[in-house]
C-alpha cells in the first residue's frame, strides 16, 4: 500500500484517530519492518495521563481555543504581585531555583607543579595563561561547565581523562562550591504564567482572546502520598473579554468536559476564595460518575482587576483550570496518584500479549532449506503420528552448501505410535501463566480467553532440526545425526526461550509456567555428497 499524503490530509479532516493510525500501519509496514525486521513495529501502549493530555488538547481545540505555552520557571515578584498579602503563604509552596557560583580559581605554583605530575612534562608559561583565559571566560559565563575539561585539554594537548584529573586532583575550589538561592521559582499555579502572557498579548490580538495551556506545574508538598505529587499537570484557559462572567465558566466547563462523556454537572461557591479571583466568582466544578457519584473536577473563576492591573490588564479575564492527573484518575479508575504516574514503581503488570511477546524461538533456521524442513516435518508429523511402530518416514530430501540430503522421522520402539501424545501442545498463556496444552474441548477457556503463541511443540522442534541440518552440513561432507526429544519439562527442551525477568515476574505474581508432556519425537538427518 503506498503512503499518499493528499489523502491521508483529506482523511485527517473526517477523522484524524483513524488518520493517525492508518498513516502509522502503512509506514511502519513500509519502511521500519523493511529496514529492521528483527525489531518489532506493533502499536506500543499509551501513558494514560499523555492519552489525557492529548484528548484535552484535542478538547480544547474544538472549542476554538489557541494554544501556547506559558513560562515555567518565574520571579518570585510575580506571586506577590498577583497574591498580595497572601504571597508569603503562596510562596511557601514554591521550589526556589538555586544555582553554583562560579569561583575566581588562582594558578599557584604549587598547582602549576601539580599539573606537571599529572601530563607528564613542563607547563609552558603560555600555557599557564591559556589555563587563565579558560577559567576566565567560565567566571564571565562565555565558557559552559559541560565544555571546562575539553577547553583545559585543549590548551595543555593532553586527553579529556587528564583534563578531568586536573579539575579533581589541582582545582579543588569546584568541591567546596555550594547552591546559592536565587529569586527564580518554579511555577506553583498556572495561573502565574497567564498574567506575564496576557500582559504581552492582551493589546495585540483582537477580542475574545481565548487561549489554552496543558503544562506541568511545581508544588513544594509536605510529602508524596495517593494524592499529591511535587509534580502535577495542569490544564487551563483563559478567556479575555469585555463582558464575561460566572455563566461563561460553566457553559466552558460543561463543553470541555461533555467531551469526556461527562452529562451531569454541578457548580458551587468555591470556599478556599484566592486572592486573584474576584470575590464571589471562584466557583468548583462538579461531575457525576455512575460509581463514584459527585465528583470536585476543576474550578474557574474571574481574575481580580486588583491583580491585573499590576501587568496593565484592562479587560476581564475568565480563568479555568482543572488537575489533569485528577481527570486521568477518575476516567482509569485510579485511587492512587502514583500509581497513574508512575506505574513503574507502584503497578507494575504484564498483560497475556506481554507475556506472549516474550516468547521466542531459541535456534532458528538461516536458509530457505531449513525453513523447509521444518514446515515439511510438522506436516508430516500431523500425517502420521498415530502410526504403529516401529515405523519411519521421509520428511525432506534436497541439497544445501553442495551437498544431499535426508530427513527422516522415525521410532523404533515396537508397540508405540510415531510421535508421543503431547507432540502437538501449543504454547498458550492465560491469566498469566503459560501453558503447553492440547487443542480440544477440555482446554477449550484457554484458547477462546487466552492468547495462544501459535506454536506447537512439533513446530518449534522443526526450526531445531532446520538449523541442526544447517550445521551438520556445513560440518561434514557426510554421515548421520538424530536428534530426539523424550519428554518435555520446559521450554528450552522444545527450542523455546522466554525473558528471564518476566519468568520472574510470573512466579512472583502467582503464575505458572507449565510447558511439559510426552513428545517422543526422533529425526535423522543423512547427508552425502552429490
Amino acid at each position: 500500500m503506498k503512503f499518499d499524503p493528499k489523502k491521508w490530509l483529506e482523511l485527517a479532516e473526517k477523522d484524524f484517530e483513524l488518520a493517525w493510525n492508518r498513516g502509522y500501519e502503512v509506514l511502519s509496514s513500509r519502511d521500519l519492518n523493511r529496514r529492521y525486521p528483527r525489531i518489532s513495529y506493533s502499536p506500543g501502549e499509551e501513558h494514560p495521563l499523555f492519552k489525557t493530555i492529548q484528548d484535552l488538547r484535542r478538547a480544547y481545540l474544538l472549542l476554538g481555543f489557541k494554544e501556547v505555552v506559558n513560562p515555567i520557571i518565574v520571579e518570585d515578584v510575580h506571586v506577590k504581585k498577583q497574591f498580595g498579602k497572601e504571597a508569603p503563604a503562596i510562596l511557601d509552596r514554591c521550589f526556589y531555583l538555586s544555582t553554583i557560583p562560579r569561583p575566581d580559581i588562582g594558578i599557584s605554583a604549587d598547582k602549576v607543579r601539580r599539573i606537571e605530575e599529572i601530563i607528564g612534562r613542563r607547563v609552558e608559561e603560555e600555557e599557564i595563561r591559556g589555563i587563565k583565559r579558560v577559567f576566565h571566560d567560565f567566571k564571565r559565563g562565555n565558557i559552559s561547565g559541560d565544555d571546562l575539561s575539553f577547553e583545559i585539554s585543549r590548551v595543555l594537548k593532553v586527553e579529556d581523562i587528564k583534563a578531568v584529573r586536573i579539575l579533581d586532583e589541582v582545582f579543588g575550589e569546584f568541591k567546596k562550591l555550594r547552591p546559592k538561592s536565587t529569586n527564580l521559582t518554579l511555577r506553583s499555579h498556572m495561573t502565574t504564567g497567564w498574567f506575564i502572557t496576557l500582559s504581552e498579548l492582551v493589546d495585540k490580538l483582537p477580542l475574545p482572546i481565548k487561549l489554552f495551556s496543558i503544562d506541568r506545574c511545581f508544588r513544594r508538598e509536605q510529602r508524596e502520598d495517593p494524592t499529591r505529587l511535587y509534580s502535577y499537570f495542569s490544564a487551563s484557559c483563559v478567556v479575555v473579554d469585555e463582558d464575561v462572567c460566572v455563566d461563561d465558566g460553566k457553559a466552558i466547563a460543561e463543553a470541555l468536559l461533555k467531551q469526556f462523556g461527562f452529562r451531569r454537572f454541578k457548580f458551587r461557591p468555591d470556599e478556599k476564595r484566592s486572592k486573584y479571583y474576584i470575590p464571589g466568582t471562584q466557583t468548583e466544578v462538579f461531575v457525576h460518575h455512575p460509581s463514584r457519584g459527585w465528583i470536585e473536577i476543576a474550578t474557574f473563576g474571574i481574575y481580580s482587576p486588583t491583580a491585573l492591573c499590576h501587568y496593565d490588564i484592562e479587560y476581564p479575564v475568565l480563568n479555568l483550570g482543572l488537575g489533569v492527573e485528577r481527570l486521568a484518575m477518575i476516567l482509569y479508575n485510579y485511587s492512587d496518584i502514583r500509581e497513574l504516574v508512575y506505574p513503574q514503581f507502584y503497578r507494575i503488570s504484564l498483560s497475556d500479549l506481554d507475556i506472549v511477546k516474550s516468547i521466542k524461538i531459541r535456534d532458528m533456521p538461516r536458509t530457505s532449506v531449513g525453513l523447509k524442513v521444518a514446515e515439511m516435518l510438522a506436516k508430516t508429523a500431523d500425517k502420521y503420528a498415530n502410526e504403529r511402530s516401529p515405523c519411519e518416514f521421509l520428511v525432506f530430501k534436497g541439497s544445501i552448501y553442495n551437498k544431499n540430503f535426508k530427513v527422516f522421522i522415525f521410532e523404533r520402539e515396537e508397540n508405540t505410535r510415531l510421535c508421543g501424545p503431547a507432540y502437538a501442545n501449543e504454547i498458550v498463556v492465560y491469566r498469566g501463566s503459560v501453558y503447553g496444552i492440547p487443542k480440544n474441548e477440555e482446554w477449550k477457556e484457554f484458547f477462546e480467553n487466552g492468547i495462544t503463541t501459535g506454536i506447537r511443540y512439533i513446530d518449534s522442534f522443526g526450526y531445531l532440526v532446520g538449523a541442526e541440518l544447517e550445521r551438520f552440513a556445513a560440518e561434514c561432507d557426510e554421515g548421520e545425526r538424530v536428534i530426539r526429544i523424550r519428554v518435555v519439562e520446559s521450554l528450552s527442551d522444545i527450542n523455546l526461550e522466554m525473558q528471564e525477568n518476566v519468568k520472574r515476574m510470573i512466579v512472583s505474581r502467582g503464575g505458572k509456567i507449565d510447558v511439559r508432556g510426552p513428545m517422543f519425537v526422533s529425526v535423522r538427518i543423512e547427508i552425502c555428497r552429490e
